[in-house]
């Protein structure tokens, strides 16, 4: 599997999620076996360059390659500087988000919300494939079947995307009007498969081993890409990748494994975003691990009531502590995991 000049490990990839796929995530999925991750969704707004959300989504420090940074925006040349700051950065590949299902993103035209207007959707894509060209940086293009179930167009414009010189498209199986509700359907997928010579990645409700390797059939998709699944799963991406080696499902990690890659997480999240705000936006992560375990719903509620690094580490030990006297490895996924529709990511600020 190759972006551009960019071979890759494997064809399991980690979806871009906007205040999820932080630097910290990206860099433990990586760890647990995906094959690519692509960054938070950075506004193409000059304005917004300078802020500190943004500058901690542009840091990739320690991160290994390839560095993919999706960007998002509807002015063309907005978005061709965007994607010039941000390889200065140290950006190797170039995402344009056109699958951003939210409210505060459709509503300024961006996001899937291009996808209504194929002439401005190729004026983006064209500008931003010309001001990464010269410095030999492959731009991709993330984007849903269609704007709603009447409207969808997302062969057509993968066709006139790969023309214009992207070099891999994913398609999400939902279109905007669903937002991330009801089942994803794979079919169009297929079909913008069928099209396009470039790698056509499969993303949407792909939740287990079994699940990729069936996705990866119906469409003849290249890859597959996860997002909502791998939230207090990250470890997803071996599971699937020893599923489609062997045939065989992995055990469930031993409970002490998965609170020594949490408590790591959590100090690589404080690093990045201080203790402050560190321990508030780490919450949530800490959340999805223990949804659905024993004693996890208590535990999240007490655990939301911390405010300082320690005593957060703290609980979180103590809980997988007392957890490993019950039980020497996670239960199976089924039992310990919400369903996708209740695990929506966060929006682009």
């Amino acid at each position: 599997m190759n972006i551009g000049p960019y071979c890759l490990p494997n064809r399991f990839f980690v979806a871009p999620m906007a205040g999820v796929t932080d630097r910290p995530f990206r860099q433990l999925c990586k760890q647990l076996g995906a094959g690519y991750a692509v960054s938070e969704m950075v506004s193409s707004r000059p304005d917004l360059q300078d802020s500190l959300k943004t500058s901690r989504r542009a840091n990739h420090a320690g991160e290994p390659g390839p560095i993919a940074v999706q960007i998002a925006g509807t002015e063309p040349q907005m978005m061709a500087d965007a994607a010039r700051y941000n390889i200065d950065r140290g950006a190797q590949i170039i995402d344009i988000n056109m699958g951003c299902p939210a409210k505060k993103v459709c509503n300024k035209w961006a996001g899937s919300a291009l996808m209504q207007d194929e002439a401005l959707a190729l004026s983006l894509v064209s500008a931003v494939v010309q001001a990464c060209a010269p410095q030999g940086v492959p731009v991709t293009l993330k984007m849903r079947t269609g704007w709603c179930q009447a409207e969808k167009n997302a062969v057509s414009l993968a066709r006139a995307a790969e023309a214009a010189g992207v070099q891999m498209v994913t398609v999400h199986g939902r279109t905007r009007e669903q937002g991330y509700k009801g089942d994803a359907e794979y079919d169009t997928i297929a079909a913008v498969k069928a099209a396009l010579k470039i790698p056509v990645v499969a993303n949407g409700d792909i939740d287990s081993p079994a699940k990729a390797r069936a996705v990866l059939a119906s469409t003849g998709a290249d890859a597959v890409m996860i997002g909502r699944a791998a939230q207090g799963r990250p470890w997803i991406f071996r599971e699937i990748a020893h599923f489609m080696a062997t045939g065989e499902t992995l055990a469930q990690p031993l409970v002490a494994e998965v609170k020594s890659l949490l408590l790591s997480h959590l100090q690589d999240h404080y690093s990045l975003y201080g203790e402050f705000a560190g321990v508030r936006s780490a919450r949530k992560h800490i959340g999805w691990y223990v949804r659905g375990l024993p004693g996890g719903e208590a535990f999240r509620a007490r655990m939301n009531l911390l405010t300082e690094g320690v005593a957060q580490t703290h609980a979180v030990a103590d809980f997988f502590d007392e957890l490993n006297t019950r039980m020497d490895r996670l239960p199976e996924p089924a039992l310990n995991r919400a369903p996708l529709e209740d695990r929506k990511p966060e929006t682009v600020a």
